[in-house]
């Protein structure tokens, strides 16, 4: 999920960690039930828990709540690569964390399935909303106007890195700022020996991201474009993109093998050297920066030409979908788990903001941000942020997002063509709008 919700590769073993914390208002009755019998509160929480982008922002926010609330154990469950299917296996065996990192399409089946508390009058989401920065309301409330998660980043999106070592020793100027600039280096690199672009195509998210940058070329929207009424079939962008999708995939672009790929595979072809392109959110600046130093950058998505490509560059993929920590409507300690997600999204967007100098954070932070932001945030906060025209929109519908998940990821292999994807969605679309 994304980030749009990143959950990636981690290993199922429970890490358990001791916290103090007590929420304000509870009573040491409500603690005995969750039997400690110390008077602790015990909270699992499903989080991610993999890279220092995902262990150092948790382990702060955990840090900083002993300090804060002195009488709660967190028994953390790391999140898995798997879509999902690990937190709706513990929602149909009854078996659900008191708190949880989801994305939308997660959010929205647990609502229904009432799996997920509604925070929408809870004092902890008033004094969140309080806290917000200006423009992602839509982290927070959901289309339906309802609260079910409290995020801890910001409007996320996905940018293409790549290796500049390699582009020069194939002699392939940079960026690609058109289709076929990007088929002609993919036949190139792949001539040359390397995996021209790594993609955890495993998991369906990363190809409909992939896809959505090219359709923001044409229709900034994105998929919020084929939420609206009458749409019957795949708008021209849409065809367009699914066309400029299957054109580098017969390029080559992608390794044969990206449908069996996961992240940790993908993201070590890029830091060996062996891909000379890897596609992610910005989140992976960190990783990528520290890895490989000034040899990576990113680049804009690419479009039909170049004159759509400089009118199309700050036409940001990614949509502020509603996503974060979210509580269990069964949790024995409910009142105590809303504080707790709300303080473990806040600590978790203070770490980003103040030690990884990332601006992409929910709530307003009140300490300084980080002075050694790598050059490719940098760029990010001095070049596209600023220029950002508009943000790719929403889709709710789960259909059609089923849909386009499923299809982008067999637009990774040879036997499907862009014909079978544009089918497929009118299909969906015929019968949803």
């Amino acid at each position: 999920m994304k980030k749009n919700l990143r959950i990636w590769s981690a290993a199922l073993l429970v890490l358990t960690m001791s916290v103090g914390l007590v929420a304000c208002g509870e009573d040491n009755s409500a603690s005995s039930n969750n039997g400690s019998g110390d008077g602790t509160i015990k909270l699992k929480v499903y989080a991610q828990h993999f890279d220092d982008d995902t262990i150092k922002p948790f382990d702060y926010a955990v840090e900083e709540l002993k300090k804060k609330m002195p009488d709660v154990e967190i028994e953390l469950d790391p999140a898995v690569q798997d879509g999902g299917q690990k937190l709706k296996t513990y929602a149909a065996t009854g078996n659900m964390p008191d708190i949880y990192l989801a994305d939308w399409p997660v959010l929205q089946t647990f609502a229904k399935s009432k799996n997920v508390e509604v925070l929408d009058n809870y004092d902890t989401t008033a004094e969140f909303k309080k806290n917000l920065n200006p423009g992602v309301e839509s982290r927070l409330v959901a289309p339906d106007n309802h609260v079910y998660a409290y995020p801890e980043t910001g409007i996320e999106f996905q940018i293409i890195y790549y290796n500049k070592s390699i582009f020069e020793k194939v002699g392939i100027k940079t960026p690609l700022k058109t289709i076929d600039q990007m088929a002609d280096a993919a036949k190139k690199l792949k001539a040359a020996g390397y995996v021209p672009m790594s993609i955890f195509a495993k998991e369906k998210w990363i190809t409909t991201a992939f896809y959505n940058g090219l359709v923001t070329r044409e229709q900034p929207r994105g998929f919020g474009a084929l939420e609206e009424k009458g749409v019957k079939a795949l708008p021209e962008a849409f065809v367009t993109a699914a066309q400029q999708m299957k054109q580098l995939q017969r390029a080559g672009l992608f390794d044969a093998n990206a449908t069996n790929t996961n992240y940790d595979q993908a993201s070590s072809l890029f830091y060996q050297g062996k891909a000379a392109m890897f596609v992610n959110g910005q989140w992976e600046i960190y990783s990528s920066q520290e890895k490989l130093g000034d040899q990576v950058d990113w680049m804009y998505w690419p479009a039909k030409d170049e004159a759509t490509y400089e009118n199309s560059k700050y036409f940001i993929d990614g949509s502020g979908s509603p996503q974060g920590y979210a509580v269990s409507a069964n949790s024995k300690n409910k009142e105590t788990a809303v504080k707790v997600a709300a303080f473990l999204a806040s600590k978790s967007a203070e770490y980003r903001y103040s030690q990884l100098g990332s601006p992409i954070v929910p709530v307003k932070v009140d300490k300084p941000m980080a002075s050694n932001v790598p050059a490719m945030m940098q760029r990010v906060v001095k070049e596209l942020l600023p220029n950002a025209q508009e943000y790719a929109q929403l889709l709710s519908n789960t259909k059609i997002q089923n849909t386009i998940n499923d299809n982008t990821q067999n637009m990774m292999v040879d036997n499907f063509s862009e014909n079978d994807f544009v089918s497929n969605l009118n299909n969906t679309l015929n019968k949803e709008n």
